[in-house]
């Protein structure tokens, strides 16, 4: 019987440890690649590859020096928050009925609400290029790609207030409602308050992600060029070390908003608890 078990345990571990390296294989495979990236960024090697010949910042003094780079980042932000304020507008507005009214066939309606997350970035930049140009006789700009992109980011947006709206309490609305409250006074003094953190995070997720966006904004911005629509036009020529800082910049600003969509709501839910009255 100690035997069998010693077997059993034996086994064990080595299924335990092939699981454990597979892990490992998995994450360095995915992530070694960025950090390459964002080495080869500080790499003097002006072909932005092996060797390392030392380390540098001039690449991304290259970087904020070049024009084109600027114009790309102001059309990026101003395309950014444009998408931002339109999906987390849409998207809290449809999250209500989404949640509380009897809809009928429900299930269905939340399919084809968050459908633009499952189909394809090229079928949406395809078929709203048709539409603009073919139908509308719409000149192509960051304005129509701001409308592209609030069709896929939207549904997130939809989908971070759907479920927080899934866990309010509503007698806190009855309550108000009690104390003589009306709809829009307990929609501005109850529901929004304790929905915001949900709203901000929706906000900090449409930000990111029309930030990196690319192939609907390749179809639908016409003239005009993004931060990832010009490091594609780059890497056309080859990859150069200015692409690598580029690239590490806009990583870095990912990883910050996706932070700040995480600790802002922890932040506001742990202030508002310190500043809540204790009983006597």
């Amino acid at each position: 019987m100690a035997r069998d078990v010693e077997v059993v345990s034996s086994r064990a571990g080595l299924a335990k440890s092939a699981y454990a390296g597979w892990a490992v294989f998995i994450y360095v495979f995915l992530f070694a690649p960025i950090v390459l990236l964002v080495a080869f960024s500080f790499n003097a090697n002006r072909y932005g590859t092996f060797p390392f010949t030392g380390w540098t910042l001039d690449w991304y003094r290259q970087v904020f020096n070049d024009y084109q780079i600027k114009d790309a980042l102001v059309t990026t932000i101003k395309v950014a928050l444009a998408v931002t304020l339109v999906s987390t507008v849409v998207g809290t507005a449809a999250a209500f009925p989404l949640v509380r009214a009897r809809l009928p066939f429900r299930s269905g309606v939340r399919i084809g609400l968050t459908l633009p997350i499952m189909i394809p970035g090229l079928l949406i930049g395809v078929s709203l290029l048709i539409l603009f140009t073919s139908v509308f006789h719409f000149q192509l700009s960051p304005w129509t790609a701001v409308i592209g992109q609030s069709v896929y980011t939207t549904a997130f947006v939809m989908l971070l207030v759907a479920a927080r709206l899934q866990g309010f309490d509503p007698a806190l609305e009855r309550a108000a409602s009690d104390l003589g409250a009306n709809t829009f006074n307990r929609l501005r003094l109850v529901v929004l308050p304790l929905i915001a953190p949900a709203i901000f995070a929706g906000a900090l997720f449409a930000f990111t992600l029309s930030l990196d966006e690319f192939i609907i904004t390749l179809f639908l911005i016409g003239g005009h060029n993004t931060l990832p629509i010009y490091i594609y036009t780059q890497i056309k020529f080859g990859i150069t070390p200015e692409v690598n800082a580029l690239a590490s910049l806009l990583l870095a600003a990912s990883l910050v908003l996706i932070a700040l969509a995480f600790v802002i709501p922890l932040v506001v839910r742990k202030t508002r608890q310190a500043l809540r009255p204790k009983p006597a």
